[in-house]
């Protein structure tokens, strides 16, 4: 390996894998509670909000947690920022999407799946301390 190219770690290493994994099992749970609730208008307008806070940040774990040491210092930074970049533009992209063209749509069930889902994060220094799994 060149001492200039980064070292790139596989995905399923990544250690915010268990972030994302609650961050779907949420998502599904909170869809599933609304279907049941609500009905299946709620239920896939809530797995629909889910998605749109999920799949932005498994583009930004891709982007940002692919290089690892510290003679890839550059690159963890640029990373950072394309990722963050990206996950902002795919978040827009999803939600504009989502309400143009999904009908019938109850949007309080989109907003407040992608809420519960964005929470997650707020947990994930437990999730990654206690390692629900280790590799």
């Amino acid at each position: 390996m060149d001492a200039r190219t980064p070292n790139r770690l596989p995905f399923h290493r990544l250690p915010v894998i268990p972030v994302l994994v609650a961050q779907l099992v949420v998502a599904s749970l909170a869809a599933a509670v609304l279907w049941q609730w609500r009905g299946p208008v709620a239920g896939y307008s809530g797995l629909l909000g889910g998605l749109i806070a999920w799949l932005p940040n498994l583009y930004f774990a891709h982007k940002a947690f692919r290089f690892a040491g510290a003679r890839a210092a550059q690159a963890i930074v640029r990373s950072f920022y394309a990722g963050e970049a990206g996950k902002l533009i795919l978040t827009a992209v999803l939600f504009a999407l989502t309400f143009a063209g999904v009908k019938p749509l109850e949007a309080l069930a989109v907003f407040g799946v992608f809420l519960l889902t964005q929470v997650v994060n707020w947990f994930a220094p437990l999730l990654l301390k206690t390692r629900l799994f280790r590799p």
